[in-house]
């Protein structure tokens, strides 16, 4: 955990207030839980405080470590398979053509705008990846796969996200998966009458 707080401290801070409008494809941090379809338990049990992962779970958190091998843009911060659902920190890192943040660091004329634009305009497609589209594929593997032991399994057809904003944010998040396990009974995605 100490060494992703400390390589992204406030590198991936946002003002933006106005989620409506927000690019879910740019440089950012974000939380993302998704959960199983009637929050079934497939993904394993708890056990001592700690997660015990069935065949199911052991895909769902194998293909969760493939993403970035798919989106190499993407670095993974903390994450987590639970019994029915997976908590983890996306960091969406796009590099400009000469290999500089896109966003955070290269000079004001070769800044890739929010929507198109840029030096390779809308052509380039890294700049249409976003964080749904990353979702979609994750939970598209998982399914054809899990299938194959369970041909009920299924996920709910959205998933949670939150924008991290700040440091305070991102070690409180980070520490949050992290302990997951352990404070499985507090977790509001434990019960389903708590978060629909």
């Amino acid at each position: 955990m100490t060494s992703i707080t400390t390589k992204y401290q406030n590198k991936y801070r946002s003002e933006s207030a106005r989620l409506k409008n927000w690019d879910y494809g740019s440089n950012g941090a974000y939380f993302i839980t998704i959960c199983t379809k009637d929050r079934e338990h497939y993904f394993g049990n708890i056990e001592n405080k700690q997660m015990v992962l069935s065949e199911m779970g052991k895909l769902a958190h194998q293909f969760w470590e493939e993403i970035p091998t798919h989106f190499p843009f993407i670095e993974l911060g903390n994450f987590v398979v639970m019994p029915k659902h997976t908590h983890g920190v996306l960091i969406i890192n796009k590099k400009t053509i000469n290999g500089r943040d896109a966003i955070n660091r290269a000079p004001t004329i070769n800044r890739v705008p929010t929507i198109g634009g840029g030096i390779t305009g809308n052509h380039n497609p890294m700049f249409h990846e976003n964080i749904s589209r990353i979702i979609r594929w994750y939970k598209g593997r998982c399914s054809f796969e899990i299938r194959k032991i369970h041909a009920d399994f299924g996920w709910q057809s959205r998933f949670h996200d939150h924008i991290i904003r700040n440091d305070i944010s991102f070690n409180r998040i980070q520490h949050y998966i992290e302990t997951n396990p352990e404070n499985w009974k507090e977790d509001k995605f434990c019960n389903p009458q708590e978060h629909s």
